[in-house]
């Protein structure tokens, strides 16, 4: 998607792009992967502040992301991609053919209607899931699992991507955006393609978040 800029009717306009979300839902989430949210406000078990200048914001619901994708060899129809103020990354909404829904991590090019499937051995499609033993070297990955059956740990934010580089005896070596060469257990389920939202980095909240940023306090 691409980014917004705003016409300089203020000093905080003057700088300020953020990401067009014009295309994504705009209704309330699934209420059936839905759960309430407690903010500690910075407080710690006593009560007392333990982390300064947390507090306020908006109420949000926590939407449940299937990281683990073991729902295999059965076909899900995206129905729409949401916004998801727990996480920088974009989410879809997964209807599978049984008629169960989930919340999945939404790659780049994904879009409603498109099909995407998990499975042992499925095609190197933005969205489908299979083990890395089963991906060709070089596949572009994201949502990698560091242990099988745990669910996925690595390459979940914002544009985020991983490479499979290599195997050998049992382990997949897996390039991460930080260059860093991991090796995890072949066994453990990736997604194909790129983390969606790939311009959350290049937003600029304006004049006020460069302040705050900055350490600046109202007095």
């Amino acid at each position: 998607m691409a980014l917004k800029t705003y016409n300089p009717t203020s000093p905080g306009r003057r700088a300020l792009v953020l990401v067009d979300r014009s295309e994504l839902h705009k209704g309330r989430p699934e209420k059936s992967l839905t759960e309430g949210l407690t903010k500690s406000g910075g407080r710690g078990q006593g009560g007392r502040i333990a982390v300064r200048f947390r507090g306020g914001g908006a109420k949000t619901l926590y939407r449940k992301i299937d990281f683990k994708r073991r729902k295999w060899d059965m076909v899900g129809t995206v129905e729409r991609l949401e916004y998801d103020p727990n996480r920088t990354a974009f989410i879809a909404l997964v209807t599978y053919a049984d008629g169960e829904k989930t919340y999945i991590i939404a790659p780049q090019r994904l879009k409603a209607g498109d099909t995407i499937i998990a499975g042992e051995k499925t095609d190197v499609k933005p969205g489908n899931a299979m083990p890395l033993r089963s991906m060709p070297v070089g596949t572009i990955i994201h949502n990698i699992e560091m242990k099988p059956g745990k669910g996925a740990q690595l390459a979940r934010s914002a544009g985020a991507y991983a490479q499979l580089v290599g195997r050998d005896q049992g382990y997949a070596q897996i390039r991460l955006g930080s260059g860093e060469l991991r090796m995890v257990l072949d066994g453990c389920i990736a997604t194909v393609g790129a983390v969606s939202n790939p311009d959350h980095m290049n937003q600029n909240l304006g004049k006020a978040g460069r302040k705050r940023h900055m350490g600046w306090r109202p007095h």
